[in-house]
């Protein structure tokens, strides 16, 4: 069980998503909330404070009167649950109501207890709201979207439960569960933040992670196919540069080949002083996809790396508006709510995972390509040439998802367009900017796949299976255990998918 207390990290984050960690809230979580409540009730009795006394958005100048304050917060909560399109994945949702419930304990919102206890019920008991992919704007939050999560706490809309989509009212009864009370802001305090944008990017974080993982090691098997020259991985060559990243991915290269039989030293060939070729038959240097591997993942792993700091601070932050501080006795209004970062932010993970899409798809062009590799059979075919396929199918299929994933990286964070009457003049758009990142991290893993499945055709096809090092034939033989070596033509699609699903299940 984790406790919420003072700052959820990003280990933590994801054992509660990823792993079904239970979460208990603390104490101190409970006291400041209740006194961030207790001040806001008391302050804004004679005060103007937006959203609580007042219309919203453009329509702040109307004051509200004090008989209509409670029903003003359901009327915001029904008319903005307004989402289209496909619902979010559940995985999305739990970690959308994690951010949100982090954001809130930490008593610069003014809601009421009652709405943290719901909030860890729904995440405790796996209850996933229906929330839509369609609806924001990622400037005054994540509007609509968490306006879809405000609707089931107070006992309205639909979840998924057990597998099946119902109403909230339905599930709350077998629950045992009563709806969130609603008294100042609590409408607003939950649909004015980035939690959504929040929750999903760090869920393409993880998996992004995991993407790194699997491209680095692809690299490397690739780099013993082709018995590569190993001074293109060495620490002297590398460390001439001075990023972290690319440092990063060359050890990672070197620890997993270190007990290679079949990558190359140099000098053992080329500078042995007996070459007397005029023409060298072997190549001199490797294609770049296979010898600047460091150089091109090592801005990925920087990246990855930026984006977690900017995800971690985000859902320890108060990120919502009006920010009630109990300490100095006032009430701020600003913009917290404005997805700026976390747009920016997954506007670069898309762009790296594009570049490593990329990355991987000229990989497995090498090496369905025999007259660049001259090493392999066409399309690393181990049937019959001309009458079989081998791998050649499938490369169409990378090649358009990559293609894809460079349309999909045109950036969202410089695509505002202006709405609510011209309030809301500039948006980030870090719902979409999140989702669209989504998908492209999910193509960049079957273009992987298909890659992972040629490479293990590869190996059979030079014999090198007792050759290659420990750690390739782990993976070699994870991949055969899912798609045994094939000389005959098959339909491919369910092949692909179960790679794709051994890969990403191996969220870092």
């Amino acid at each position: 069980m984790i406790q919420l207390n003072e700052y959820l990290n990003l280990e933590d984050f994801s054992r509660i998503v990823f792993s079904n960690e239970s979460i208990e809230i603390s104490e101190n979580v409970m006291k400041r909330v209740e006194e961030s409540f207790s001040f806001l009730k008391e302050f804004s009795s004679n005060k103007v404070i937006y959203g609580v006394n007042t219309g919203f958005g453009p329509m702040a100048q109307y004051r509200i009167k004090e008989s209509d304050c409670l029903q003003l917060q359901y009327n915001l909560i029904r008319s903005h649950a307004s989402g289209t399109n496909q619902p979010l994945n559940p995985t999305h949702v739990k970690a959308a109501i994690l951010a949100r419930l982090n954001t809130l304990s930490l008593g610069n919102s003014g809601i009421n207890s009652s709405v943290i206890l719901l909030m860890r019920e729904l995440i405790n008991r796996n209850i996933t709201p229906l929330i839509f992919s369609h609806g924001g704007v990622g400037a005054s939050g994540d509007l609509v979207q968490l306006a879809h999560l405000a609707l089931i706490l107070i006992g309205e809309g639909e979840v998924f439960y057990k597998g099946e989509r119902r109403s909230t009212k339905e599930v709350f009864e077998i629950e045992k569960l009563e709806p969130i009370r609603v008294e100042i802001r609590e409408g607003l305090g939950l649909m004015n933040g980035t939690s959504v944008m929040t929750g999903i990017g760090i869920v393409n974080l993880n998996q992004a992670k995991s993407l790194l993982n699997w491209s680095v090691k692809a690299s490397c098997i690739i780099n013993e196919i082709v018995q590569a020259y190993d001074d293109h991985l060495s620490q002297t060559l590398n460390e001439t540069k001075l990023h972290k990243g690319q440092h990063e991915i060359a050890k990672q290269m070197r620890n997993h080949l270190q007990s290679s039989k079949l990558i190359r030293k140099r000098e053992d060939h080329l500078y042995s002083g007996t070459n007397t070729e005029d023409v060298f038959k072997e190549k001199v240097q490797e294609y770049y996809s296979i010898r600047c591997v460091p150089q091109i993942l090592g801005p990925v792993y920087d990246t990855i790396e930026n984006v977690a700091m900017v995800l971690e601070n985000e859902i320890n932050s108060a990120n919502d508006n009006p920010i009630i501080d109990v300490k100095t006795q006032q009430v701020y209004h600003g913009g917290n709510f404005h997805g700026d970062y976390i747009s920016l932010e997954m506007d670069k993970l898309k762009l790296v995972t594009t570049k490593l899409s990329m990355l991987a798809e000229r990989q497995l062009n090498y090496l369905l390509n025999a007259k660049i590799n001259e090493l392999l059979p066409p399309f690393v075919n181990l049937g019959t040439l001309g009458f079989n396929f081998g791998m050649q199918g499938v490369q169409f299929t990378a090649t358009s998802t990559t293609a894809e994933n460079q349309t999909l990286s045109n950036s969202m964070y410089v695509h505002s367009i202006p709405n609510n009457n011209d309030n809301q003049d500039i948006v980030s758009m870090g719902t979409n900017a999140a989702l669209i990142c989504s998908k492209v991290i999910e193509n960049a893993f079957e273009v992987v796949a298909i890659e992972m499945i040629t490479i293990a055709q590869a190996i059979d096809a030079l014999d090198f299976k007792d050759q290659i090092c420990e750690e390739t034939k782990a993976i070699y033989n994870d991949i055969r255990a899912i798609v045994p070596t094939f000389k005959e033509d098959q339909v491919m699609y369910p092949i692909v998918q179960k790679v794709k699903d051994y890969l990403m299940k191996d969220v870092i």
